[in-house]
C-alpha cells in the first residue's frame, strides 16, 4: 500500500499558499500507486501534534482546483515553533508517533524561515527513530527573506498590492494637497528586509512620482535627513508620499514602533511605525498628515494578484511532491531566475539546512546612494515578479473564494497531548 501523506500550512497566510497546497494536493493525486491520502494539519503543525488531520480526499477536484484563486490558508496555520531537539525532543517523537499512526511516509511543510527549520529538525529526528519520511519544504514567505531562492511564493502579489496602493493614494493626495494633506504615510511589513517596501518604488517611473521617501529596515533611520528629504518634496512637487517598513530602526538599534511584547517565535511585537511617522512629522514641519497600515490587507490581497506569483507558488507545490517522489529528502523547491527580460525562472533545489534560519537582506545596492528610495538594479530585480493579473472569479460583485469542506480524520491514539498556545 502506498503511503500517505502530510501537508500543512506555517506562519503568515499569503494570497498564494492555496496556490501551493492545490499544486501539492494536484501532483499527488496524479500518483495514486505512490501516493495515497493527503492529510492536512488543521492549523498547521499543531493538526499534528493533537493528531487533528484533515482528509483532503473528500474535496472535489474542483474545490481543490478553486484553492489556486483563495487566499489565506484554507487548513488553518499557525505561529508555533518547535524547538530544539535536545531542549523537547517529546514535540518531535510525537509527530513521529501521529505519522506512523497514520501511516505517513511524506511530509510537506509550507512556510517561512522558522518553517523549514522545523521541517529540517523533522528530518533529523526521523532518521534518528529510524522512521522512513521523507520531509520536503515548501517556500512561502510576504517578507521575501528565504536564502538560495531568487525569491519567495507570496512576495510577487505583497509587492504588486503595495506598488498599486502607492501609486493610488499618491493619486488622491496630490489632487488634495494645496488645500488639505500634504503628506501621506503608508506603513508595510517587513521585520527585518525591506523588500516590500522597496516594492513601493515601482510605483515611481517618472521625476516627481511618489513614493518620494522609502524608510528600509537595513538603513538606520536618520531623523534630520527623513524630514528634509519630506520637506524637500513638498517644496518641489507640493505632497510627499512616505512607505515605511515596519521594521525599521533609531541609531539605537531598536524598532520605532517596539511596543515591548513578543510574538510566539519570540520575534519583538511591532506597534506601528506609520503615526511615529506621521506624528514626527506634524510636530517637527506642521504638516497636515494621513496615514494607512496596509497590514493584513496587503497578504490577503488576491483580486489583485500577481500572476507570476500564482503561477511560481502552484509550481513549488508540484515540485515538492515531485522532489518526494525521486527519492529526495530534506530539500526545499526554489525559484531560479534565468533572465530578466524576457523574464525567465524554473525549478530548482536547495537543502534545508541552508535554509533554516537564514534570512536575506535587501542588498545596498537596491538602495539609492540616500537611503530613500531603489536603484535601477532594484527595478529589474522586483519588475517581473507583479507582472501578470489572475483574477479570481466574481459573484455578486465580490470575488467567489472556495471554502473547503475540511472534514476530520478519525483519531486513533485517543489522547491528550499538550500545548502551550500564546
Amino acid at each position: 500500500m502506498p503511503k500517505n501523506a502530510f501537508y500543512a500550512q506555517s506562519g503568515g497566510v499569503t494570497a498564494v499558499i492555496n496556490a501551493s497546497a492545490a499544486g501539492v494536493i494536484e501532483t499527488a493525486r496524479q500518483h495514486p500507486d505512490r501516493i495515497g491520502k493527503v492529510y492536512a494539519g488543521r492549523n498547521g503543525i499543531i493538526g499534528a501534534l493533537t493528531e487533528d488531520l484533515i482528509d483532503t480526499a473528500q474535496e472535489s477536484e474542483a474545490a481543490i482546483a478553486a484553492l489556486k484563486y483563495t487566499p489565506a490558508g484554507a487548513f488553518g496555520s499557525c505561529r508555533y515553533k518547535l524547538k530544539g531537539l535536545d531542549e523537547n525532543r517529546a514535540e518531535y517523537e510525537r509527530l513521529i508517533q501521529v505519522f506512523e499512526t497514520h501511516d505517513i511516509g511524506y511530509f510537506f511543510y509550507n512556510g517561512g524561515n522558522d518553517s523549514q527549520d522545523t521541517t529540517h529538525k523533522v528530518a533529523q529526528m526521523a532518521e534518528a527513530l529510524g522512521y522512513h519520511l521523507t520531509c520536503i519544504g515548501i517556500p512561502k514567505t510576504i517578507d521575501n527573506d528565504l536564502p538560495i531562492t531568487d525569491n519567495c511564493p507570496g512576495f510577487g502579489s505583497v509587492a504588486k498590492y503595495v506598488a498599486v496602493s502607492t501609486r493610488e493614494a499618491a493619486f488622491d493626495v496630490a489632487s488634495m494637497a494645496l488645500t488639505s494633506t500634504k503628506v501621506f504615510v503608508l506603513e508595510v511589513m517587513g521585520r527585518h528586509a525591506g523588500w516590500i517596501a522597496a516594492a513601493a518604488g515601482l510605483a515611481r517611473e517618472a521625476e516627481g512620482d511618489a513614493p518620494h521617501v522609502i524608510l528600509f529596515p537595513e538603513i538606520t533611520f536618520d531623523e534630520a535627513a527623513f524630514l528634509a528629504k519630506v520637506q524637500d518634496s513638498i517644496d518641489r512637487w507640493g505632497y510627499c508620499v512616505v512607505v515605511v517598513s515596519e521594521g525599521v530602526k533609531g541609531p539605537d538599534g531598536r524598532f520605532l514602533a517596539e511596543s515591548g511584547t513578543r510574538d510566539a517565535f519570540g520575534h519583538a511585537q511591532l506597534g506601528g511605525v506609520a503615526p511615529v511617522i506621521a506624528n514626527l512629522i506634524k510636530q517637527k514641519l506642521g504638516h497636515k498628515f494621513h496615514y494607512a497600515i496596509a497590514d493584513y490587507l496587503q497578504r490577503s490581497a488576491r483580486h489583485i494578484a500577481s500572476r507570476t506569483d500564482v503561477e511560481q507558488a502552484y509550481a513549488v507545490g508540484r515540485a515538492a511532491v515531485e522532489f518526494a517522489l525521486a527519492g529526495k529528502n530534506a530539500v526545499m523547491p526554489t525559484i531560479v531566475r534565468e533572465a530578466d527580460e524576457p523574464y525567465r525562472w524554473s525549478i530548482g533545489e536547495a537543502p534545508l539546512e541552508a535554509i533554516a534560519n537564514v534570512e536575506k537582506k535587501l542588498p545596498r545596492d537596491y538602495i539609492s546612494e540616500d537611503g530613500f528610495g531603489i536603484t535601477e538594479a532594484c527595478r529589474r530585480y522586483l519588475q517581473p515578479l507583479i507582472t501578470g493579473e489572475d483574477f479570481p472569479p466574481f459573484k455578486n460583485g465580490l470575488p467567489d473564494y472556495v471554502r473547503l469542506k475540511n472534514v476530520p480524520v478519525e483519531k486513533k491514539l485517543n489522547d491528550h497531548f499538550p500545548l502551550k498556545l500564546k
